[in-house]
């Protein structure tokens, strides 16, 4: 069974700093592409920042040179590092990972989100 375990959001003021982490469990990591997405009430589910099973790292335009993703294969996890955050940077962050499961099935799964507030 693929889950994902998302964590690290919280409340933070504007120029701050935090660190989401999504712990996978199910899925072999470097064989599967890895992305969060963030949404805010009445608007659809956009993407963030991903990372290819082969390592090649996308970021939407919105957080180039802010964020950053990295993974951690021992650990199974996916990391974002936001960094100088600004209000509008506020939402729910969810981690999405698809390709291969530990059974060799093909799966796309979604954690459960974390609330990232920005204070202005």
């Amino acid at each position: 069974q693929v889950q994902l375990v998302e964590s690290g959001g919280g409340l933070v003021q504007t120029g701050g700093s935090l660190r989401l982490s999504c712990a996978a469990s199910g899925i072999i990591l470097n064989k599967n592409y890895m992305d969060w997405y963030r949404q805010t009430p009445g608007k659809e589910r956009e993407p963030v920042a991903g990372i290819t099973g082969g390592g090649n790292i996308h970021y939407a335009d919105s957080v180039k040179g802010r964020f950053t993703i990295s993974r951690d294969t021992s650990k199974n996890t996916v990391y974002l590092q936001m960094n100088d955050l600004k209000p509008e940077d506020t939402a729910v962050y969810y981690c999405r990972a698809e390709g291969l499961t530990t059974s060799w099935d093909h799966s796309r799964t979604w954690g459960q989100g974390t609330q990232v507030t920005v204070s202005s």
